[in-house]
């Protein structure tokens, strides 16, 4: 905003707002930090509550379905770091679940993969 308080604009991008300002000067999440694979859904039947801002509310309705914490950064067009602080907001209010990546110990074993794919071309 500049001194009469109207926001600055610039004509092709549009309103500039500065990442502090999103995240309220913060920058890490509250809790646990978010892997950038981790994938964010909405809980269900969660509602907004007063004093979200637009873009928390634009990330709670990207997360109705599944997506990973970089994809929802690209797809919101805001940076990974402002989008982890604002997912940990939606977190802190039980509005989102998160779940972390698959380590390399839960991931089938190449054998049982094999068997599978030779299974599926049997059918």
């Amino acid at each position: 905003m500049n001194d009469s308080g109207e926001r600055w604009l610039d004509q092709e991008a549009g309103p500039i707002v500065r990442p502090y300002t999103l995240t309220r000067g913060r920058t890490r999440p509250s809790g646990p930090a978010f892997d950038m694979v981790a994938v964010v859904r909405i809980v269900p039947g969660a509602r907004p509550r007063p004093g979200l801002t637009p873009e928390h509310l634009r990330i709670l309705r990207m997360c109705a379905q599944p997506m990973s914490v970089v994809d929802l950064a690209s797809e919101s067009g805001l940076s990974l770091n402002v989008v982890r602080i604002l997912l940990g907001d939606l977190r802190d209010q039980k509005l989102v679940t998160v779940r972390p990546p698959a380590t390399v110990s839960q991931l089938p074993e190449e054998r049982l993969l094999r068997e599978v794919i030779q299974g599926l071309k049997a059918l």
